[in-house]
């Protein structure tokens, strides 16, 4: 069975301030998401991985850099990068931004999955884009286990589509950063094998002096 570590990247700055970055904003690892990095890294240092799958986003390879670093191989796919949120990007958390999103997700939730924001992609986008990275890891026999860095939202969607559920589902997905989800291939179907598990998180200690 082919085994693929799928995470989300650690914490950036605009998490931490609750303001969406989107496929559109490039932004850098915080001193929390250096050390979720860093955790996940002591956690799973041992497991032989044959390959490393980013997006295009910096924080994602940032977070796997230490695994990138000890010389494993290493490839960027753009399908992998986070849903453009469009207008909203990088905007202040306000009342505004935060009705905005609540009706987008209602949006999506009742099953229009082709809603997006101006200059942004919808869910549906999203997930058509992401059936290149799925094929891409039913074609690689050789490479049996897998460490793959994404995003958010886009992690919940990759989720729907290799597990075959409906995108209404997505939100059954939790995605705190660095949050890890395993999941297996073997003989031509995707299935879960850990879901949501954040141990390596755990009695982690941030120091921001």
């Amino acid at each position: 069975m082919k085994q693929i570590y799928i995470i989300r990247h650690g914490e950036t700055e605009l998490n931490r301030q609750g303001i969406v970055q989107g496929r559109g904003i490039n932004s850098d690892l915080n001193d929390t998401g250096r050390a979720q990095a860093e955790a996940f890294y002591q956690k799973y240092k041992d497991i032989p991985f044959d390959k490393i799958y980013t997006s295009s986003l910096k924080r994602t390879w940032q977070t796997v850099q230490k695994f990138i670093d000890s010389k494993l191989p290493w490839e960027q796919l753009t399908g992998l990068d986070e849903l453009a949120w469009g207008v909203w990007e990088g905007k202040a958390n306000t009342e505004d931004s935060r009705d905005a999103f609540r009706l987008m997700l209602e949006t999506w939730q009742q099953g229009d999955y082709t809603a997006h924001f101006d200059g942004g992609e919808s869910v549906q986008d999203v997930y058509d884009r992401l059936k290149e990275p799925m094929q891409i890891l039913m074609s690689r026999p050789e490479e049996e286990t897998i460490l793959l860095c994404m995003h958010g939202r886009a992690m919940r969607v990759f989720l729907c589509l290799l597990l075959n559920k409906p995108l209404s589902e997505m939100t059954e997905f939790p995605h705190q950063n660095t949050v890890l989800y395993k999941v297996g291939f073997e003989n031509g179907k995707f299935s879960m094998l850990e879901f949501n598990n954040a141990s390596h998180l755990e009695g982690l200690v941030i120091n921001n002096d």
